[in-house]
């Protein structure tokens, strides 16, 4: 009889380049964020909206812009081979929350304010801060006019950054006012460049006839220089929208939050109008900025919807977390209230009764169980409840099961001091294992 080849050993498959798998020891950190985002959504007033990953590509071609760097380079856009549609995994979301919007026609009875969490996709160069597959929170406020607007999402990532203790960051706000005012300052923009065209690197040159206002946004210390020079779209504006970005500028300062005029700040699109805004860290390098949002009134109308104020802001939730860690945030360490240490594997029907019944009344807890065969030692055991956190150790031993009882054993404030629990009155008793605040 031939003898059997050895099977080949399977190739392992790892992440795709850029997109990162978070483990329970991250991921703590991501649901201690989140939960303050939603605290303080629900306390302005926010409801939550979910958009689909995948869109039509012509949503992001719209709604972002044919010129922008994520519509050249950077999304992630396919043929869907069962009807031959053109689809884009999402690259932001603003777009698909307007889109939202029209097609449920969710602005016909007054504004809305939303707020969304969720992975977005670009396909770009993974670096510090910057990922193929990134979360992104955002907030948008659709159908309302006003600066006060302007002013209250400015004020929620204020809000939003002081309750996770950052500090040392900056606001950064310009005006982009009105079309007609952004049209005499795009003309002035493109003949001063034009004066000076051998200073332009080749991004520029390209930019000069499709969107000028993004040679502003150049990181070229080569075009530094120049870029200071160039007219400043403040210079263009006409009384009603100095009267906008006033308004908007007194109630920031009336609220105690410090900023200071961009004038390099800009978004290149035509649907963008009055504020645009900025917070930004210096201690993240390159990938400084944490969030960005702005007034984009004419979004609505290029979508094909009728003409609808809007106003909103997204941030970089792993540029965030990355900060937090850099500034040395604590953030609680997730343990459960008890664990259950079980001698006896006999013992499980009892045990797991027990636990979910602990369960149901609101305790957390941790049930041991075997790692090779059988449940091991209790030496091991008690390791491993001390390694998990909890506050207590459930012991199920055959002596306290003889009595239909069970042994609490507190391992955390030092005394060791332990008590007996009748498994006959779990209710009235667990209450005395929840962690305390």
């Amino acid at each position: 009889m031939a003898d059997t080849l050895p099977a080949a050993k399977a190739e392992k498959i790892f992440a795709v380049k850029g997109m990162n798998d978070i483990l329970p020891a991250d991921s703590s950190r991501w649901e201690w964020f989140e939960q303050h985002v939603r605290e303080l959504m629900s306390s302005y007033a926010y409801g939550s909206i979910r958009t689909p990953i995948v869109e039509h590509t012509q949503l992001f071609v719209k709604g972002t812009g044919e010129t922008t760097d994520i519509v050249e380079k950077e999304m992630y856009s396919f043929e869907d081979r069962l009807n031959g549609e053109q689809l884009t995994l999402r690259p932001e979301n603003t777009p698909g929350v307007v889109g939202a919007a029209i097609e449920h026609n969710l602005t016909y009875d007054g504004g809305k304010r939303l707020f969304y969490m969720g992975p977005m996709f670009r396909h770009e160069r993974p670096q510090r801060g910057r990922y193929r597959q990134f979360y992104q929170l955002g907030a948008e406020a659709l159908g309302f006019a006003g600066p006060e607007l302007d002013v209250e999402l400015m004020l929620m990532v204020w809000q939003l950054f002081q309750r996770l203790g950052l500090r040392d960051i900056r606001v950064e706000l310009n005006s982009l006012g009105l079309p007609p005012e952004r049209l005499a300052h795009k003309a002035a923009l493109v003949s001063y460049f034009e004066q000076h065209a051998d200073v332009l690197d080749a991004d520029s040159q390209r930019r000069l006839r499709t969107n000028p206002l993004r040679i502003l946004d150049t990181k070229n210390p080569a075009m530094q220089a120049l870029v200071q020079g160039a007219p400043q779209l403040l210079s263009f504006l006409q009384e009603a929208s100095l009267a906008h970005f006033e308004t908007v500028t007194s109630l920031l300062t009336g609220c105690g939050v410090p900023w200071r005029i961009n004038p390099r700040l800009v978004r290149g699109l035509d649907y963008y109008s009055h504020t645009v805004f900025e917070f930004i860290t210096d201690e993240l390098g390159a990938q400084g900025t944490l969030c960005g949002g702005g007034r984009y009134d004419g979004l609505f109308e290029m979508l094909g919807a009728k003409p609808t104020a809007a106003v909103g802001w997204g941030m970089g939730i792993e540029r965030v977390l990355e900060l937090m860690q850099v500034q040395g945030v604590q953030i609680p360490s997730p343990a459960p209230d008890a664990y259950a240490v079980i001698p006896d594997a006999l013992a499980l029907p009892v045990v797991m009764q027990t636990l979910l019944m602990l369960r149901t009344a609101g305790v957390t807890v941790q049930m041991h169980a075997g790692q090779h065969e059988g449940l091991g030692s209790m030496k091991s055991q008690f390791k491993r409840a001390d390694t998990s956190g909890a506050r207590f150790a459930l012991v199920f031993g055959a002596d306290e099961l003889a009595q239909n009882m069970v042994t609490v054993k507190s391992l955390r404030d030092g005394s060791g001091a332990q008590v007996r629990q009748p498994l006959s009155d779990v209710l009235q008793w667990a209450p005395t294992l929840q962690s305390r605040a």
